[in-house]
């Protein structure tokens, strides 16, 4: 994935109404007026979001007779989740790391604690 649709992806993430806009395209195609519907905004302020969404390859706009249907694309989404794989595998690691530290600090807590020998 290029770093400039990376940004893009990411920077249409960042609103949450473009990500409620993505969550209802998942559900199937809607028109401007039937995403606008849900939302406090008039229909040239969700055409605002969903051009953003359209630079970051997101959504798709498609012509049936009079309307036309807007769609998500899914593969920016599927790349930036192969970008973050990365990070997740290194925070796994890391949190491994962690659980073996605190299991040699707990294994020294116990040790520690134990009653000395017998008869002392």
């Amino acid at each position: 994935m290029s770093p400039e649709l990376l940004d893009a992806t990411f920077a249409a993430l960042a609103d949450p109404t473009r990500r409620a806009i993505l969550a209802r395209l998942a559900v199937g195609e809607a028109t401007v007026t039937e995403l606008a519907a849900p939302f406090e905004m008039s229909q040239p302020a969700i055409s605002k979001h969903l051009k953003v969404l359209e630079r970051a390859g997101l959504v798709s706009r498609g012509r049936d007779a009079q309307r036309r249907p807007c769609r998500l694309e899914a593969r920016p989404l599927r790349e930036a989740t192969a970008w973050l794989a990365g990070y997740r595998d290194y925070w796994a690691e890391s949190y491994k790391r962690l659980d073996g530290l605190l299991d040699e600090l707990q294994a020294v807590d116990k040790r520690d604690a134990a009653p000395s020998g017998a008869g002392e």
